[in-house]
């Protein structure tokens, strides 16, 4: 029996997260979950899994549910959630947080001893060189969950890291990837969020519109594998059914197939280094899919990619300005106060106009990140909201 803490259980991966555990009662346990305001999904968890500790947000949404469920301890707030994290009795913590808000509680869990189930990428663009240092005092695994590092993960097994001659990893293109950068400047919210392939949360559809999702993939593929940035590749696969591949010293190239389902990379993470049976609402059908097209990213119609790749090589807290004018914008553009391209033109700024310096503790990050948001912010107010 694995027993799992999950961070972020209202979201796209945490629901599916839900799923998965679901189908497996006899070899999961949910002891324990955060969510932030949707307190609705909070009541459909514990009605399912009565676990003992739920942190949420808000203090008032944590004094209704405490009075719904007073066999079950609450918490809210950021203490609530790092009280989250800090329960002893458990075996994987899984961050399936979204943004910057996913760093801390990774660096709580390695601290206290618990491998870790990672959904959360900025974790690991924002804050990978801490948590290198801290994951190898602490001697814990970080897991990844993200379909693409998992598709990494999978191929490396058995192999030793000094094997591998380039990591490959696949891009859909996002909703626009047949659209000229003529065609961008118009498109709508609604547009973006038309992901041909995958069912995911608006944040990370939208980056993954821009390639900004891709570029951060690549960030954090440096840091779960140890591997150069000049030994990653991203290839573009508009069909989303191989999910990475590596190259190793001899030429010879292994690949990751399958739907494109989360659940997959998701259950191969808490059961790892074991594989369980799955349901899943589709088969992978090799005839019926016929045919795999290929084509490398073009970084002048792609230019956050190029981007990611400039400042993960840079280091210090660009990555941190990177991810923090990125969470910036792109609710800018959901919430219709910039238009899409201008998602591109902010973070390029940011990255240009606020000195680099290095990282040596969280608060260096906590204050790169306010500074990023701070600068976007007034970006958007200077160009538009004249």
């Amino acid at each position: 029996m694995k027993r799992f803490v999950l961070a972020g259980a209202s979201g796209s991966i945490g629901i599916q997260t839900i799923d998965v555990i679901r189908q497996h009662p006899d070899q999961f346990e949910l002891v324990a979950f955060g969510v932030g305001k949707n307190i609705d999904r909070a009541r459909e968890i514990l009605k399912e899994f009565p676990v003992s500790f739920v942190s949420v947000q808000e203090e008032a949404d944590m004094k209704k549910l405490q009075n719904e469920f007073p066999n079950t301890h609450f918490s809210y707030g950021k203490e609530g959630l790092k009280e989250l994290v800090r329960l002893k009795d458990y075996d994987i913590f899984i961050n399936a947080l979204v943004g910057f808000v996913g760093l801390e509680p990774t660096l709580i869990a390695i601290e206290e001893g618990h491998d870790i189930a990672l959904a959360n990428k900025e974790t690991l663009v924002v804050g990978g060189e801490l948590i290198e240092r801290a994951k190898e005092k602490a001697g814990v695994k970080i897991i990844p969950i993200d379909s693409e590092h998992s598709a990494i993960f999978q191929c490396l097994q058995g192999s030793n890291r000094t094997d591998v001659k380039r990591l490959i990893i696949t891009a859909s293109g996002g909703a626009f990837r047949t659209k000229t950068r003529e065609e961008l400047v118009h498109v709508t919210k609604e547009e973006a969020l038309a992901h041909p392939n995958w069912a995911m949360g608006e944040k990370i559809t939208i980056d993954s519109a821009t390639m900004m999702n891709k570029g951060f993939e690549v960030i954090e593929a440096h840091y779960l594998f140890s591997i150069p940035f000049e030994q990653i590749d991203v290839l573009m696969h508009q069909e989303s059914m191989i999910h990475s591949m590596v190259e190793f010293q001899d030429h010879a190239i292994l690949a990751q197939l399958g739907v494109p389902d989360m659940r997959v990379p998701i259950q191969y993470a808490l059961t790892w280094p074991d594989r369980y049976p799955l349901e899943l609402d589709a088969e992978f059908d090799l005839a019926k899919i016929g045919t795999f097209h290929f084509e490398k990213p073009d970084f002048t119609r792609f230019p956050l990619l190029k981007l990611a790749y400039e400042v993960g090589k840079t280091k210090g807290i660009l990555p941190t300005v990177l991810n923090g004018a990125n969470e910036v914008a792109n609710l800018a553009f959901r919430k219709g106060e910039i238009p899409f391209l201008a998602i591109e033109e902010i973070i390029q700024s940011a990255c240009k106009e606020i000195p680099n310096r290095p990282v040596t503790s969280l608060q260096d990050l906590q204050e790169a990140d306010e500074e990023a948001r701070n600068y976007a912010r007034a970006y958007i107010q200077k160009e538009y909201q004249k």
